[in-house]
C-alpha cells in the first residue's frame, strides 16, 4: 500500500507514459505504465525522482533500477543502475547505467548485457535502441557459453565491432567479426549474419561436416537452408571430395491439407561406370474430402550402386507409390499402384513383376436379428511384368520370364462370440470367399482362368484363468483351441503372391497363413495354443505362448508339389511348434524370443531381441537364424546378429557402437563407431563406420565424419543435464 501511492500520482498527475504501444500494430493497445518505488520526489526544475527499489512496468516490458529521474522538459528517463530490463519471455537486458525515452524505445545503456531466450549472451560496452526495433551494441561479445566468475574466457565467442539485433526480423547483423576458441582468433569474417535464439527458420548456412570416404575420398559438406515462405524451405548441400562433386537438396512445403517432402542429389565423379549420377526421394500426404487421403512415396535412383555408395539408401528393391485411402471405425478403402525396381546382383527387372495394382474394400455391419458381426471384402490385384517371353528362363524355374496376373476376390464373414458356463469363451466364423484368376504369358505353367468358390468355417474356445496371490503377484493363463474347416481346392494357378510364408502368433489361430488370397490352406485344420503371464508388484512381466497346428492332409499343390515351403513350419501334417516369450523389467531391460521347431526340436528360424533403456544407455541385440529353403530363394542357411548401443560416458561424452555380423558365412556386414561431445553452447561429433560387401558392383566403404555445432542460436542442447555449471 505505501509503495503503491506513489506509483498512482505518478501515473495520472504526470502521465508518463502514453497509451500506445511499441510492439508490432497487431498487438493490443497498451494500457499505461505503472511504477513502484520506496521514495518518490518532485523537485522544483520539473524533474520526478523515484528512489529504492524502483520498478517499472509498461507493455511486456518491466525494468528494476536502483533511482529513475524523469526530466519533463527533455521528456527522458536517466537511470542508475544496475539496471534489469526484461522484454517478454525471451529477452534480458542488464545493465550499468542509461538514459531512456519515457516509452523506453530509444536510448542509450552502457555496461550492457543481452541474454536472448535464456541462452545466447551479448556483452557490449554501450547498447543504443533505436524506435523499440533496433538494438546497436557497440564492442560485443557473443557467447552461447556458460560464463563463470574465474576469468576463464569461454569455450567459444564471436567478438565484434558492431552487433546490430533487429527485434522484429529477429537477426543478428556482426560487423568485423571474429570467432575465438578459448580467446584465441581462428576466423574472420567482415560481415555475419545469423538468427537469434527465438527465431526457428531462417535463411543462412547449416552445420558443416568434414568427411572422409576410402571410396570418395576427403571433403566437405556445406548446407544452405534457404526460406522460402512461411510453409517451404529448400536446403541444397554441395559436398565436394577430391574424386566427388555432388550437389544434394531438399525441399519441403506444408499445404493447408498436407505436405511434401523431396530428396536427391546429382554427382560427377570417378567412382561408377557413369559420370553423371544421381537420385530422387520424394514423400508426400494430403487430406481428400469425405475423410479420404492421398499419399505417396518416389524412390529413383540413376545405377544400382549409387545409394549405396554415398550412404543414402542401403535398400535393395526401390518402391515408388500412389495410394488413397479412408479408414473409419466400420469401414475400410484402399486403392494403391506401386513400381518396384530391383537392384539385386543377377535379378532382372524386366522378368520380375515390377507394377503392382491393389485395391482393397472392407466394410463391418451388426446385424441385431442374427447378432454378432458381418464383414465384406473385395479385393483387386494385378502385376506385371514387362519381358514378352512366354517360356521359362534361368532365373527361377517356377516363373514364366513375362506372366502377367490379375486376381478379384469377394468375401463375407460372420462373427459371434458367447460367453460360456466356467468364464469360457467362444467364437463362431462362417464365410464364403470368390476368387477369380486371370494369367497371360503363363508359359503353359498352369491355367490362363479359373475361379474358385471357398466356403469356410470355425470354431475357437478359450478359457482365461486369473490367479492372484497375497503378495500382489498375477499370473493369467489361456488355453486356446480352433477346429476350422475350408472347403474347395486351390487352382492350378501359378504362386505369385504367396511364395513367402510367416508363421507366427499373430495367424496361429487364422483360417489360412498364406501371405495373400491366391492360395488358401484347405480342408479340416485345428490349432491349439497356451499364453502364461505373470505380473509382478516389483514392476517385471514375463509372459510365455506355444502352439501348433494339425491338419487332415498335407496342402499339395494342383501340379502335385507340396504348397508349403520346407521352411514354412506347416509343410506336414503337423506343424512345427512355435514359442514364443518376453521378459520385461521397470528398470529398461527387455527380452524377446520366438521360434519354430520341428519333431526332433530342431529350430527352423529363430529370432531373439534385447534391449536395455534408462538415462545412460541404450542397447539392443538382434539374432535371427533361418534354416536353408531353395523355394524361397534361399539356398544357405542365414545366420546374423547385429548390434547397437550408446553410453554416457560421463557428463558431457556419449559413445555410440553398432556391429552387424554374418554367422553362416563368417563375415562382418557393417561395423561403427562414434563418440559426441555436448555441453550447452557445443556439439562435437567424429562418427567412423565400415560397410563389408562381396558384390561385384558395391565396393567396401570405410567413412569418418567431423561436426562440429554451435549451440543457442537455431540449435538447441539436448536437455539441461548438460550445462556446465560454476564451481564456488
Amino acid at each position: 500500500m505505501i509503495r503503491s501511492l506513489p506509483a498512482l500520482i505518478l501515473s495520472l498527475a504526470l502521465g508518463l507514459w502514453p497509451a500506445t504501444g511499441i510492439t508490432q500494430d497487431a498487438s493490443p493497445p497498451q494500457q499505461g505504465a505503472i511504477l513502484l518505488a520506496d521514495d518518490v520526489r518532485l523537485m522544483a526544475d520539473d524533474r520526478l525522482v523515484a528512489s529504492g527499489n524502483v520498478e517499472a512496468m509498461y507493455g511486456d516490458q518491466r525494468l528494476q533500477a536502483k533511482s529513475i529521474t524523469y526530466d519533463q522538459k527533455t521528456d527522458t528517463l536517466t537511470i542508475e543502475g544496475p539496471i534489469i530490463l526484461r522484454q517478454g519471455d525471451s529477452t534480458l537486458v542488464l545493465a550499468d547505467a542509461g538514459e531512456l525515452d519515457r516509452k523506453m524505445r530509444n536510448g542509450l545503456l552502457t555496461g550492457a548485457r543481452v541474454v536472448l531466450e535464456s541462452q545466447v549472451q551479448l556483452a557490449a560496452n554501450a547498447m543504443v535502441t533505436v524506435e523499440g526495433r533496433y538494438s546497436q551494441l557497440y564492442k560485443t561479445a557473443v557467447t552461447s557459453c556458460r560464463i563463470c566468475e574465474t576469468g576463464r574466457p569461454p569455450l567459444w565467442q564471436i567478438r565484434a565491432r558492431k552487433v546490430v539485433h533487429d527485434q522484429q526480423e529477429r537477426q543478428l547483423y556482426f560487423s568485423d567479426a571474429q570467432l575465438r576458441v578459448l580467446d584465441m582468433p581462428v576466423f574472420y569474417l567482415p560481415r555475419l549474419r545469423l538468427p537469434d535464439p527465438t527465431l526457428e527458420r531462417a535463411t543462412g548456412f547449416l552445420l558443416p561436416s568434414i568427411i572422409n570416404s576410402s571410396l570418395l575420398g576427403s571433403g566437405l559438406k556445406l548446407p544452405y537452408f534457404i526460406k522460402i515462405g512461411d510453409h517451404r524451405d529448400l536446403t541444397l548441400t554441395p559436398f565436394l571430395t577430391n574424386k566427388s562433386r555432388t550437389l544434394e537438396f531438399r525441399y519441403r512445403q506444408a499445404f493447408h491439407n498436407g505436405d511434401l517432402l523431396i530428396r536427391g542429389a546429382v554427382t560427377d565423379d570417378d567412382v561408377g561406370l557413369e559420370s553423371t549420377r544421381g537420385y530422387l526421394f520424394a514423400i508426400g500426404r494430403f487430406d481428400l474430402k469425405r475423410d479420404f487421403e492421398l499419399t505417396f512415396d518416389v524412390e529413383v535412383a540413376s545405377d544400382d550402386a549409387y545409394l549405396f555408395d554415398y550412404g543414402y539408401s542401403y535398400k535393395d528393391w526401390l518402391d515408388s507409390e500412389i495410394a488413397i485411402e479412408r479408414a473409419r471405425r466400420d469401414e475400410f478403402i484402399r486403392g494403391a499402384l506401386t513400381y518396384y525396381h530391383s537392384q539385386r546382383l543377377g535379378q532382372s527387372n524386366s522378368t520380375l513383376p515390377t507394377i503392382v495394382g491393389n485395391a482393397q474394400y472392407e466394410k463391418r455391419l451388426f446385424p441385431e436379428r442374427i447378432g454378432g458381426e458381418l464383414r465384406f471384402g473385395a479385393q483387386a490385384h494385378g502385376h506385371y511384368r514387362s519381358s514378352d517371353l512366354r517360356t521359362d528362363g534361368a532365373d527361377l524355374d517356377i516363373w514364366a520370364d513375362g506372366r502377367d496376373m490379375l486376381r478379384f476376390t469377394a468375401s463375407a464373414d460372420w462373427l459371434r462370440n458367447w460367453a460360456l458356463p466356467s468364464g469360457v469363451l467362444a467364437e463362431v466364423q462362417a464365410g464364403l470367399a470368390i476368387d477369380h484368376f486371370d494369367v497371360t504369358q503363363g508359359g503353359g505353367l498352369g491355367l490362363s482362368s479359373a475361379t474358385e468358390v471357398t466356403p469356410s468355417t470355425s470354431v475357437q474356445l478359450r478359457w482365461p484363468l486369473v490367479k492372484s496371490s497375497a503378495n500382489g503377484v498375477t499370473q493369467v493363463i489361456e488355453p486356446v483351441a480352433q477346429l476350422s474347416w475350408v472347403g474347395g481346392s486351390n487352382p492350378a494357378i501359378p504362386n505369385d503372391e504367396s511364395t513367402q510364408i510367416e508363421f507366427d502368433e499373430g495367424n496361429l489361430f487364422s483360417l489360412s497363413r498364406y501371405s495373400a488370397p491366391d492360395r488358401r490352406e484347405r480342408g479340416l485344420n485345428a490349432a491349439y495354443g497356451v499364453q502364461w503371464t505373470r505380473f509382478d508388484p516389483d514392476g517385471w512381466e514375463a509372459s510365455l505362448a506355444f502352439g501348433q497346428v494339425f491338419r487332415n492332409e498335407r496342402e499339395i499343390e494342383a501340379t502335385g508339389v507340396p504348397s508349403l515351403t520346407d521352411s514354412s513350419g506347416l509343410q506336414d501334417r503337423f506343424s512345427d511348434v512355435l514359442f514364443a516369450g518376453q521378459y520385461k523389467t521397470q528398470n529398461g531391460l527387455t527380452l524377446t524370443a520366438r521360434g519354430l521347431f520341428d519333431d526332433g526340436f530342431r529350430a527352423t528360424k529363430a529370432e531373439a531381441r534385447a534391449s536395455w533403456y534408462n538415462d545412460r544407455t541404450s542397447l539392443s541385440g538382434t539374432y535371427i537364424w533361418l534354416r536353408n529353403d531353395p523355394a524361397e530363394q534361399r539356398p544357405d542357411n542365414v545366420s546374423e546378429w547385429s548390434f547397437s548401443g550408446s553410453y554416457r560416458l560421463a557428463r558431457h561424452w556419449t559413445g555410440r557402437a553398432n556391429w552387424r555380423y554374418d554367422v553362416a558365412r563368417d563375415i562382418p556386414v557393417s561395423s561403427g563407431l562414434g563418440l559426441t561431445y555436448t555441453n550447452e553452447c557445443v556439439e562435437l561429433s567424429v562418427n567412423a563406420s565400415r560397410w563389408y560387401s562381396s558384390s561385384s558392383i558395391l565396393q567396401e566403404t570405410t567413412n569418418i565424419t567431423f561436426t562440429v555445432a554451435l549451440l543457442g542460436f537455431t540449435t538447441k542442447t539436448q536437455e539441461n543435464s548438460y550445462t556446465r555449471t560454476c564451481k564456488n
